[in-house]
């Protein structure tokens, strides 16, 4: 990688997190088609955790994006609905799965009735909310006993190959990974500040392989990229390409993630 796609001399500022949640609208279907899901097993955590079954449960997948959690809900046997405020992420979820009711709102000001909820379900979302708003929309929502589960897959950075391609970003970026990594893994103090809601939390691990120009687009449709200026963002990952070759040969990557989860009860 070059000095100059390393660490751009004149960066540009970094985006508000409004600009950041807006970004993945104009990129929907790019983000439904090469976002990884998540396993079973996953489900399988947050039903322990909670104490009870998704099947037949009503849960409220928040966040929803272009429908990716919702859909393993829905097939794990959940009753559905799902929230989302974004107009070109909402018009992609209704493509994927039209018949699974959606309405437009977010986590700060649920669209919901009171005690509707048996789960309340944030993949990749909560962090796009205000636990001052979010944690207590999130109790009035639910029912009593019911459920809120957050979960995030992140990068399993113990494998050598996906370590190096997080330091080229970070590097790109001009961010320190490790840091951030430090503050994914202690989550529960950020997830809800005010210390209302008891989280616990699980770990598990999952992969899936996938053609390599899947895996660029996968990490192309993350916010950070989707703001990038167009030939800056096509340097970078035609470098990576030439990274992955190298441990890929064939081309087909394996994706390696850690789910973080963590689900707290209204008690």
């Amino acid at each position: 990688m070059t000095t100059s796609q390393s660490r751009p001399p004149n960066p540009a500022p970094t985006p508000s997190h409004a600009s950041r949640a807006h970004s993945f609208n104009a990129a929907a279907a790019q983000y439904a088609a090469n976002r990884p899901s998540y396993p079973s097993a996953l489900l399988d955590a947050v039903e322990e955790e909670a104490g009870r079954t998704l099947t037949g449960a009503r849960v409220v997948d928040v966040g929803a994006g272009t429908g990716i959690a919702t859909a393993v809900l829905h097939a794990r046997g959940a009753d559905v609905v799902a929230v989302e405020p974004g107009e070109g992420m909402a018009a992609q979820f209704h493509r994927t799965l039209p018949g699974i009711p959606l309405v437009r709102g977010n986590g700060n000001a649920l669209p919901l009735a009171d005690d509707t909820a048996d789960f309340l379900t944030y993949a990749q979302a909560w962090h796009w909310t205000d636990p001052a708003h979010s944690v207590p929309e999130a109790l009035r929502v639910l029912r009593p006993g019911g459920a809120l589960a957050l979960w995030w897959n992140t990068d399993a950075l113990d494998i050598e190959w996906i370590a190096g391609q997080n330091e080229r970003m970070s590097r790109f970026f001009g961010v320190d990974a490790a840091a951030d990594r430090r503050k994914t893994a202690d989550r529960t103090d950020l997830a809800d500040p005010s210390g209302r809601l008891r989280f616990t939390r699980r770990a598990v691990r999952w992969s899936r392989r996938v053609p390599l120009d899947t895996h660029l687009a996968n990490i192309g449709s993350h916010s950070a990229f989707l703001l990038t200026p167009e030939d800056r963002r096509a340097a970078f990952l035609a470098e990576e390409r030439a990274h992955l070759l190298k441990t890929f040969p064939e081309g087909t990557v394996e994706e390696t993630y850690d789910v973080l989860l963590l689900v707290a009860l209204n008690t």
